[in-house]
């Protein structure tokens, strides 16, 4: 982070003076007094099962210059002389004003990525092909809310060209509120859903919530858009730029001879009023990445990259972990997506494999969350697909697995577990040298910890 003074950070939080303090400089924003150093500002957060106001005078004792409170919860007394302390009516609402404040100071362009699915595989593709040209900042690990992403803000110093931003939510406004912090130059939405459905009620509700992100768009900023989703197709012209991506209809860039390999996707692309194909190969598997990847290059064209600039950057692609990340053990072959689940993204995880080459295909599917009267439709369609795909041992664990396995077809290969390690036991039986085994759950279930037991499977 950049110097901000505590005049800056007054004015930009609307914060009262309780204490002024020695220090009148500082570099660094912590909510966590386990990761404080000396001199951060300390940010008091309140969550669901914890008060960040109880904290102060710890924070202050392990360093911290500046602490900014919404609750006096300490003695005047315990505060030390070169401690300031401001007072806010939220301190949630403070981290987003002083986040949108310092991305103001910067010289630097944002791109903000939304969507029910695909949102980090699209940060990645994307951050790798402007990282072809630029010197880009993308968003580190799940750091997608109204506390994560102005920490990812805070990170930034004018070394960068470009940041690269993920936004997640589960309910109406909170994309909103990052677009706030986050001033996105460029926004990119991937696809419209029904994750969080049981939150927002319909999908036209979803698509009014991911369209938060251009709440502060004008003519000079530019939203690109997955036409082959439907609710995005629906999207109207705007008073700011559109740009629509797609395999379908009439686009501003439309993808061809898709192939799909174990390991990466080809295709061709053209673009809006040329009739020159150009190929583009991405190191990542799965269909669904072409689209998240005409995401990326149409970005990339906008802030002036070249061709040759964005297939470098492609093929330099660096992947969250635990978003199918292929795993080769000594026995099998693994694909590790842990981190999420929704139906669009379990169907473009059992596209993958299928298109694996190996002997048996067997899928470990945990329950899908947040998907309301959904959930159960929901689960047996991706049973189904399961089916479609050519899988031949369905797992299913957790919630709605009775869905799962009457899609996947009653008198098939597919079973129930109650937890994890019954699972394991029994795949232990019965995978054996040159399976691939997709391994799949929202992140709650913590499906890690059979990739890893998987892993060591001799």
């Amino acid at each position: 982070m950049e110097k901000l003074t505590l005049k800056e950070i007054e004015v930009a939080i609307k914060g009262k003076i309780i204490q002024k303090g020695t220090e009148e400089e500082f570099y660094n924003v912590s909510i966590d007094t386990r990761n404080l150093k000396d001199g951060d500002i300390y940010l008091a957060i309140r969550g669901e099962n914890f008060n960040g106001n109880d904290y102060v005078v710890e924070a202050m004792n392990k360093g911290a210059k500046l602490c900014i409170v919404d609750e006096v919860k300490f003695e005047c007394s315990d505060i030390k002389e070169d401690v300031s302390v401001l007072l806010v009516k939220n301190t949630r609402k403070a981290i987003l004003d002083l986040a949108r404040y310092y991305r103001e100071t910067l010289d630097i362009k944002v791109v903000g990525i939304t969507g029910s699915t695909g949102k980090t595989s699209t940060k990645d593709l994307t951050a790798a092909v402007l990282g072809s040209k630029y010197k880009v900042f993308k968003t580190k690990g799940n750091f997608n809310n109204e506390i994560g992403l102005p920490l990812m803000i805070f990170s930034l110093d004018r070394s960068y060209d470009i940041a690269v931003l993920e936004m997640g939510m589960s309910n109406e406004g909170e994309i909103h509120n990052l677009a706030y912090a986050a001033k996105p130059d460029i926004a990119l939405i991937t696809n419209v859903g029904i994750s969080h459905i049981e939150n927002l009620g319909t999908r036209e509700n979803i698509l009014k919530a991911k369209m938060e992100i251009t709440d502060f768009f004008n003519e000079n900023n530019v939203l690109i858009i997955n036409c082959d989703n439907d609710m995005l197709s629906t999207v109207k012209e705007k008073d700011y730029k559109i740009v629509k991506i797609g395999t379908e209809n009439e686009l501003n860039y439309k993808a061809r001879g898709i192939i799909s390999n174990e390991d990466s996707v080809k295709f061709q692309l053209k673009e809006d009023n040329t009739c020159d194909l150009v190929q583009y190969v991405i190191n990542m598997p799965g269909k669904h990445n072409v689209l998240n990847g005409m995401l990326a290059i149409a970005c990339g064209k906008e802030l002036g990259l070249s061709v040759e600039e964005i297939q470098r950057g492609l093929l330099n692609v660096e992947a969250t972990s635990m978003r199918l990340e292929v795993i080769k053990s000594e026995k099998l072959t693994i694909i590790n997506d842990c981190y999420n689940a929704s139906p669009d993204s379990m169907f473009a995880a059992l596209d993958v494999l299928k298109n694996c080459n190996g002997n048996k295909k067997i899928a470990i599917l945990g329950t899908m969350k947040e998907l309301g009267n959904e959930a159960k439709n929901a689960h047996f369609k991706v049973g189904e697909y399961a089916k479609e795909c050519g899988v031949d041992l369905l797992i299913c664990i957790g919630d709605n697995s009775e869905d799962y396995k009457l899609g996947f077809a009653q008198n098939s290969d597919s079973m129930v577990f109650d937890d994890k390690d019954e699972a394991i036991k029994y795949l232990e039986n019965f995978i054996s040298l040159g399976d691939v085994v997709l391994v799949k759950a929202s992140r709650s279930m913590k499906f890690e910890h059979i990739v890893n037991k998987l892993i060591e499977y001799k």
